[in-house]
């Protein structure tokens, strides 16, 4: 390929090295036919440059089309050099008002709730920054893409339409734009701009494969074609990469990058040759991918048809950048695309191109798209020329659509958002292009085929996929056309807008009774049947129903027109054949009712009843907006018929009541389903409430006592109320319990829906009430339940199409809000003033809702010492057209039904009455008498008084029966003994009764018959309270009672088991000796943690239960091993070097530790203790349960068994390895051989002691290197020992093999998960990895305590100081289980750092590359392996001193040689001292023995605080070391923050306060040391500036800084371009928050290999930043994601909070978005203790979807 790229590239850039853009520009000015001149130009070159062979250089391609194709055009346009002609243009051109910035997929967007339009009406970040809405309510979302900034469009807001970028001038707005441009331009741009842009649709509409249009033919034709690739939205990446690599035969990482480009471009060719060679792999994807629903569309295209496609794409961004330089410009393009041409049947380029759509690849439309935006819909004049032609094309486009697969946001179709949102356009078209209709009629056309014998859509089963989503986008433009509010009406709207609604109510005509069903009797339904789709329809047209009238409420014209309409409509919807209405004749307490037999549990009944509630909805309206009142004679009142508009919305309420007693459980979940939905938020608005205010409507027009009939009659209960035996009968005949229990739920509920028709007055309409009233109301109700989130309140309210609820304007007056900590959400509560509103039976409340709520009340009502009754609330009167529903209290025949009730409650008859009925009658009669109280308050003493609900319930019944009055049955229930909990309620009652009763007696003012209402209150309130007070003293009496019985009895079983309670005091004993701190026998001031002066301790028992077997035991070290459930983890948390890796596991030498801890191991533990042999048992049962487990296919688990990893029993916690429970007796053990003391050696002769003996060491492991196994084989003769030193004595291991197998056990775990290597119980290098774990993970933990401002000791967790230890007390007697060799050598190579001899065979690190701490206690837990041979009787303790120390000196060497060398900003505090003298003596020696290459420093105090400041680090983590090593206990005031921190510490650890003071005692050891260390190379190197150095104290890492504001951190994310995609947008942008890298997350195109795997882009850098763990922000979905290797991970809430104290996962809720810092630090405080990867082990126990997620391609 390169060499045919070699023969034909140079010709063609030789002859354009003669070619003139300027010449051939010339030439097109003089032609007589341009159009001819340009094609023939095009025809010949397009090809040279275009698609030259498989895999064209996009680059090269580039250059040259701009050379010669594009640049005569931009010469011929300006008439002069371009680059001064386009200058000139952009000069003269005034600047738009409009913003127009079009959105990237991701980039953040901004709606302000107060004053834009509609939530469509959106600002860029730029645009907010600068506009008065930063300051407002507003939303914040991630755009989709394709959209555009409204800034400057002022019918998008309703004020503030201007950034202040975009503000304008004190010019006039509607100036012509063309008035800057020469006539001659002018010409000029609609010659070529006409050329350009008719080649540019004819290229990209042409569908022949093998020819061009004519003028464009080459002159000679080559057989080379492309084997083109087509994207659609069936396939998956998996289906098309295996297709590709068998059809082209190409690689797997080739077709993943086919398969991308052709995802994100549309298309993508994957074959280049002749036409057998491409037809061929044409074939082979056909037929492979034929088994779907279709297969790939592939198409084998001429090279030359591809390149003027590729040239006529280009040739569109080129316009869309000239257009921007110019208004003008853009207007003449605006002018050429919407021209009406003859000879196209009079359709423009811009016609054609939008009904080309749904055939053009996704790269084309993107950016034809992206043209109409820039130029269209940036041009007034045009935009509303573009509307009239998108609404003309409106029908055949959605048609399009439909048949198209691809998304939406790739549609034309999408770019209704921008027309039909602008209010004078909706308004334009729907008057002149009929637009309403258009859209609802080509909603209906589209569902027609869905159809039923009686007309009504019958969906069927999944219908709710791909064409019916489709269809739904419908309904989305008509929310658009009727999204703004109408002010102002003309003749023609109205006249078109009632002939859209006439289409509408067609609409609905069909779905009036859709998905009927029929209560199955007997045998289970069979099969589901379908109702989803209904729900998603009604769902969809809910907003669209509430905007229709809207719209109608508007005008009164409109009202009343839309009014008769739908009233037509309802009764051609009810006069259809009635399924077995029977007429029947009913008779109750004296009145006779005309009615039909329909039983709702025997015909069929539909839950979609669209038009009686579009109906009811505007029967409301004609009350709100008052036309009922003023315009009487204009409604058809007269022709509605009450009974016929309550019958299907009361067989919707009996169909709920029946579910809800059990009726039609034989009918499945199907049912079930759709009621929920029914009485559901998202539907209820327009089922459940319009269906209520219909029942309603009808009652108010009716007879009360008929209306009651009727509902009796319906809920199938007017049998058990009209007879009057029905009680008696439960005596004398056994009943049916199901029949009986399904009778009371039906009362219930039918006593509820009477509640609820004179009751629910909180309707604009229905009673005199405001919509904030409304919503008050909901939102008491909801928090009386239990304090709420803003989410959770959010969810509870309705939304209007705004998605608004209106909540933010009345929370504040009803609740409190009661900030979050550091988990959970921020609440309201609701304030108490508010609970007298709470209504125990309201009716938006689900069953569960009612119970808490009524739970919660009471149980307030008790702490407030308040009576538990919950009456009713006094509610608001109803609007006049609603007035007469309260005439249904004193109805004769609800008077009936609650004295039937009460008499069933006071006769004692068994099942007849449940406490619910008695309860909702107690409810219904409180409302009758709150309602008669209200009227006697509000009535004049003129007005003639008709309401006597009182004197009704004071009567008693009529013959025959002569049941006594509803007053007396309840004076009969105060006071029976069954009925407590309504006992509180019923005297409520009785003592409104007495104050209405007064009121109606009364002969004076109303304020005496409050104050004798009071008084009565108060008597019955003080006989309550003496009540209540005599049943207290008898409970409290009682109790005494029973307590002293107790304490005898207690007594006695003491008395007779003495002996077993004298055992178990002193197992308490023994037991509370396992505190960790041993008790010293010295004061806390004179505690030493190691040396000969360490101070003695008693070792006491330590007792431990284990978790599995609950036994006993002491921890010894010949007993049976106890272990703890631990973890081994790689860790960089506290790296100074993330790019140092681990690159050959099997040849790294991890001896030395880097002072930048680039990678460390640290092992944790939850802390809870087992045997050894039942944790084996344990774990084997666990690994036998997993082996079964694998049959099963993909089965992940939170633990990965392979790994040794398992969930502590108890605590489920993930772990992976043991750590063993050691006895201290570290010191003790080690120095057995001792004899008598002799004095302590100082360190010079203590080194030279040890010197010698690791040379006599070395000479036999040189001598004998086969008996290094047993090195009491080896004969030291003819090397001499000197004296006391016993190199064949072989140490006695003191462990029980049960501890010996342990303490392996975990030294294999630690070396093979820090070196990620395989097991193997030889290597050498396991010691050195248990004693870097030890190291590591005391860093981490002195580190954790430093960052959060703890003390040393005292502060730590129990498990983690267990956990340390056990580590440390693991880590000293790890050397027993090992070989002697081979820790003596390590020995020897560790001291060889710092006693640096001229030994030429040995190469240890400068002092400047090793981390002194890991170096420290690598030497004390290695040396007893060479003190086990000394009998000199030098105690071991003395040794340990003496390197600690020495270790000491070296790091404060290495603090002075790396510290800063400019003085820093600290001003000298005091004069210098004994230490300030001696810290600057000791420099100036550093400074000579390095050459004096060191800065000069003046300041001793400023040398001696770099010194204290940087070994702080280094003590402390010492201290932790020797306190767990030695078992010392802590002084006390090391347990809290103190200023004498430093010096207490250098107590502890047996130091000088004045450290330097270790160089002057030692010194002529310690100078030659300097010297040596000073002149090695790398120290050499770092004095001259050539190399770097960690200086100290190391600085703590953090979590990077995240911005206050997480908008910032979408638009940084909508800027980042996927590294591999070449400049595609990434679509799951990821921080990583260690480091702060974007990564492109989620995609092929990112996958890179690890380990043999592919895996996604946070897996693979999880590898390289954090050891395999990694904390991600994933932006776009403000969420947390943790991983740790490659199966596991879990998804955290963010630190981002909003201004209720919520996450926004998703970012659904679009709330601004803050940074909580306390929460943050709780994720960094989570990353700081190595706890990411326990916390992802218990997200996935407790939720077993995490577990089944491919973590690994993230």
């Amino acid at each position: 390929m390169a060499a045919t790229e070699s023969e034909e590239v140079p010709p063609i850039s030789k002859f354009l090295l003669d070619c003139s853009p300027k010449d051939i520009a010339l030439d097109w000015l003089q032609a007589t036919d341009l159009t001819k001149n340009v094609y023939h130009h095009l025809a010949y070159f397009v090809p040279k440059i275009y698609c030259r062979d498989s895999n064209p250089i996009p680059l090269n391609e580039e250059v040259l089309a701009q050379h010669i194709l594009l640049g005569p055009m931009e010469w011929y346009l300006c008439g002069e050099d371009p680059s001064v002609g386009m200058t000139k243009l952009e000069k003269a051109n005034r600047s738009s008002q409009l913003c127009g910035h079009v959105f990237k997929i991701g980039e953040p967007t901004y709606s302000c709730r107060d004053c834009a339009v509609d939530p469509t009406c959106v600002l860029c970040m730029e645009c907010f920054l600068a506009s008065v809405h930063r300051e407002h309510r507003y939303r914040m979302t991630t755009s989709g893409g394709g959209g555009f900034c409204d800034c400057g469009d002022t019918e998008a807001w309703k004020q503030g339409p201007y950034c202040r970028k975009h503000e304008p001038s004190g010019e006039a707005p509607e100036e012509d734009p063309l008035v800057h441009l020469s006539e001659d331009m002018i010409g000029r741009a609609y010659n070529i701009f006409a050329i350009a842009f008719k080649y540019a649709v004819d290229m990209l509409t042409w569908v022949e494969e093998d020819r061009l249009p004519s003028g464009l033919d080459p002159l000679e034709k080559e057989d080379t074609y492309y084997c083109m690739l087509f994207n659609d939205e069936v396939h998956t990446y998996e289906q098309v990469i295996l297709t590709l690599q068998k059809a082209v035969n190409c690689t797997q990482k080739e077709a993943v990058s086919f398969a991308t480009t052709v995802d994100r471009d549309g298309r993508r060719s994957v074959r280049y040759g002749d036409f057998h060679y491409c037809d061929q792999a044409k074939t082979v994807i056909v037929r492979n991918t034929s088994r779907q629903n279709k297969p790939l569309k592939v198409q084998v295209m001429h090279s030359s048809v591809v390149a003027h496609q590729a040239f006529a794409i280009k040739l569109l961004i080129w316009l869309s950048q000239v257009i921007g330089y110019s208004g003008g410009l853009r207007r003449i393009l605006c002018q050429v695309g919407l021209q009406q041409r003859p000879d196209e049947d009079h359709s423009s380029l811009v016609d054609k191109l939008m009904l080309c759509d749904s055939k053009l690849w996704k790269g084309a439309r993107n950016i034809y798209h992206q043209l109409f935006m820039s130029s269209l819909l940036m041009d007034l004049k045009y935009k509303k020329l573009f509307a009239v032609r998108f609404a003309k094309n409106y029908q055949q486009l959605q048609r399009d659509f439909m048949e198209d697969d691809h998304e939406r946001v790739m549609s034309v179709t999408a770019l209704s958002v921008q027309l039909f949102t602008v209010r004078t356009l909706a308004r334009m078209l729907i008057t002149e292009e009929n637009l309403m209709t258009t859209i609802i009629q080509t909603f209906i056309d589209h569902l027609m085929r869905q159809r039923d014998s009686d007309g009504r859509f019958q969906f069927e089963r999944y219908t709710t996929t791909f064409k019916f989503r489709r269809v739904q986008s419908l309904i989305g433009d008509l929310k658009y056309v009727l999204v703004s509010r109408l002010t102002e009406w003309t003749d023609k709207l109205r006249e078109k807008f009632l002939e859209g609604f006439e289409v509408f109510l067609q609409l609905l005509k069909h779905m009036q009774g859709m998905d009927p069903v029929t209560r199955q009797v007997g045998q289970h339904i069979e099969m589901e049947p379908e109702w989803e789709a209904a729900f998603t329809l009604q769902m969809k047209l809910t907003h669209i129903i509430s905007m229709m009238q809207e719209w109608c409420a508007s005008d009164e014209r409109v009202l009343i027109e839309a009014y008769r309409k739908c009233l037509i409509v309802l009764l051609q919807c009810q006069s259809g054949p009635c399924d077995g209405e029977q007429p029947i004749t009913l008779n109750m307490c004296g009145h006779s009712l005309d009615s039909i037999e329909y039983r709702v549990s025997q015909n069929q009944v539909s839950i979609h009843l669209p038009v009686s509630r579009l109906f009811s909805g505007l029967h409301v309206l004609l009350s709100k907006t008052e036309v009922a009142y003023r315009f009487p004679e204009l409604l058809p009142l007269s022709e509605l018929s009450p009974p016929l508009l309550i019958e299907h919305p009361l067989h919707c309420m009996v169909l709920c009541a029946q579910v809800h007693a059990g009726m039609w459980r034989r009918n499945g979940f199907s049912l079930v389903n759709q009621i929920y939905y029914y009485h559901n938020v998202k539907c209820r608005v327009e089922m459940y409430d319009k269906d209520l205010i219909m029942l309603q409507a009808g009652a108010s027009m009716m007879d009360p006592n008929h209306f009651l009939m009727i509902m009796l009659c319906r809920f199938e209960l007017f049998h058990i109320f009209n007879n009057p035996d029905y009680g008696k009968r439960f005596r004398s005949e056994p009943m049916n319990k199901d029949v009986l229990q399904q009778n009371n739920i039906l009362i219930e509920e039918m006593l509820h829906l009477i509640m609820m028709v004179v009751g629910e007055r909180y309707t604009a309409g229905v009673g005199q009430v405001s919509p904030e009233d409304e919503i008050k109301r909901e939102i008491i109700h909801q928090l009386c339940i239990r304090p709420m989130a803003h989410s959770e309140l959010v969810k509870a309210l309705p939304e209007d199409e705004n998605r608004e609820t209106g909540m933010e304007k009345v929370i504040e007056s009803v609740a409190y809000f009661k900030k979050p900590g550091l988990t959970g959400r921020g609440l309201y509560e609701l304030k108490r003033e508010c609970t007298k509103e709470f209504n125990v039976f309201f009716y938006h409340y689900s069953r569960a809702d009612q119970s808490k709520a009524e739970e919660a009340q009471r149980k307030l009502r008790k702490q407030n010492g308040e009576d538990t009754a919950l009456p009713p609330p006094v509610l608001p009167h109803f609007c006049p057209l609603f007035a007469s529903l309260v005439n249904i209290f004193q109805s004769d025949v609800y008077l009936y039904i609650l004295r039937t009730v009460l008499q069933w409650v006071v006769e004692p008859i068994g099942h007849a009455w449940t406490e619910s009925m008695l309860q909702r009658v107690l409810h219904l009669i409180g409302m009758a008498l709150l309602e008669e109280k209200q009227q006697l308050e509000s009535a004049n003493e003129d007005s003639d008084f008709t309401f006597s609900f009182t004197s009704k319930v004071s009567r008693p019944g009529d013959a025959p029966e002569n049941s006594p009055s509803i007053l007396a049955m309840l004076e009969t229930l105060q006071n029976a003994p069954h009925l407590e909990a309504y006992k509180d309620m019923i005297k409520w009652v009785l003592k409104l009764f007495g104050v209405i009763k007064k009121m109606r007696e009364r002969s004076n003012s109303t304020p005496i018959v409050e104050i004798e209402g009071n008084s009565m209150e108060e008597c019955l309130r003080d006989k309550d309270k003496a009540d209540r007070k005599r049943k207290a003293e008898i409970a409290r009496l009682r109790r005494e009672k029973i307590m002293a019985q107790m304490s005898e009895m207690q007594r006695h079983f003491i008395d007779e088991n003495r002996e077993l309670f004298q055992q178990t005091l002193e197992e308490l004993e023994a037991s509370s000796s396992t505190v960790p701190d041993n008790s010293p026998v010295v004061p806390d001031a004179a505690l030493i943690a190691l040396g000969p002066r360490q101070t003695k301790i008693f070792n006491k028992k330590q007792i431990v239960t284990c978790i599995l077997c609950q036994e006993e035991q002491e921890i010894k070290v010949n007993s049976k091993a106890m272990v703890l459930a631990s973890f081994v983890q790689r860790s960089t948390v506290l790296s100074k070097n993330r790019a140092r890796t681990i690159q050959d596991p099997d040849n790294y030498d991890p001896l030395f530790m880097q002072p930048d801890l680039a990678c460390g191991t640290h092992i944790g533990s939850c802390g809870h203790i087992m045997h050894a042999h039942c944790w084996q048992s344990y774990f084997d049962a666990v690994q036998a349960k997993e082996q079964r487990r694998q049959q099963r296919l993909r089965v992940h688990t939170s633990y990965d068994v392979e790994n040794g990893e398992f969930l502590c029993p108890l605590c489920e916690c993930l772990s992976n390895t043991v750590i063993p429970l050691l006895p201290s007796s570290w010191s003790s053990q080690c120095s057995d051989n001792s004899r008598s003391f002799s004095g302590i050696p100082v360190l010079s002769q203590w080194l030279k002691c040890t010197v010698q003996q690791l040379n006599i060491l070395r000479k036999i492991q040189e001598k004998h290197p086969g008996s290094a196994d047993n090195p009491s084989n080896a004969s030291p003769e003819g090397i001499e020992a000197p004296e006391g030193f016993q190199p064949d004595v072989n140490p006695k291991n003191p462990y029980s093999d049960s501890i010996k197998e342990m303490l392996t056990t975990l030294a294999t775990a630690t070396y093979k998960v820090g070196l990620k290597v395989h097991s193997n119980d030889q290597d050498p290098r396991i010691p050195i990895m248990c004693w870097g774990s030890c190291a590591y993970t005391i860093q981490a933990t002195e580190r954790f305590l430093t960052d959060e401002e703890k003390p040393l000791f005292g502060h730590l967790p129990c498990r983690q100081d267990d956990c340390l230890k056990a580590l440390t007390q693991f880590a000293a007697s790890h050397w027993t289980v090992s070989l002697l060799s081979v820790v003596q050598q390590h020995f020897a190579r560790l001291l060889a750092v710092l006693l640096s001899d001229d030994d030429k065979t040995q190469h240890p690190p400068s002092i400047l590359d090793v981390d002194m701490f890991h170096l420290l206690v690598s030497l004390v837990l290695s040396f007893p392996a060479v003190h086990c041979h000394d009998f000199t009787g030098v105690r071991l303790a003395v040794g340990v001193l003496h390197l600690f120390h020495l270790v000491t000196m070296a790091h404060i060497v290495q603090i002075l040689l790396t510290s800063s060398t400019e003085e820093n900003n600290m001003d000298q505090e005091s004069t210098d001292g004994i230490e300030e003298a001696a810290a600057f003596t000791l420099y100036e020696k550093l400074r000579q023995y390095s050459g004096s290459a060191l800065n000069f420093m003046a300041s001793g105090w400023h040398l001696w605080q770099y010194i204290k400041s940087g070994i702080l680090p280094y003590l402390r983590s010492s201290a932790l070391f020797f306190h767990y090593l030695n078992g010392v206990p802590v002084p006390v005031e090391l347990q809290e923050n103190g200023p004498h921190h430093f010096e207490l510490l250098c107590r502890y650890l047996c130091l000088p306060i004045n450290l330097i003071s270790l160089f002057q005692t030692n010194s002529d050891t310690i100078e030659p040391l300097m010297q040596r260390w000073c002149r090695s190379a790398e120290v050499q190197s770092f004095v001259k500036g050539e190399r770097t150095a960690i200086s100290y104290p190391r600085e703590s890492n953090k979590l990077i800084d995240l911005p206050d504001d997480y908008s910032c951190l979408i638009n940084q994310a909508s800027c980042f371009t996927c590294p591999k995609s070449g400049g595609d947008k990434s679509r799951a942008p990821t921080l990583c928050l260690v480091c702060g890298e974007m990564l492109c997350s989620q995609s092929y195109c990112c996958q890179t290999e690890l380990e043999g795997e592919d895996v996604g882009a946070c897996t693979a850098h999880t590898y390289s930043c954090g050891c395999g763990v990694g904390i991600f922000l994933r932006v776009r979905e403000s969420q947390v994601l943790f991983l740790a290797g490659k199966t596991k991970g879990c998804f955290y809430p963010p630190p981002y909070l909003d201004d209720y104290g919520e996450t926004d996962q998703g970012l659904r809720r679009g709330n601004p978005l803050h940074l909580c810092k306390e929460r943050y630090k709780k994720l960094q405080k989570l990353w700081q203790q190595h706890s990411i990867t326990e916390e992802i082990g218990h997200a996935q126990e407790a939720n077993q979807t995490l577990v089944g997620i491919d973590w690994q391609h993230l």
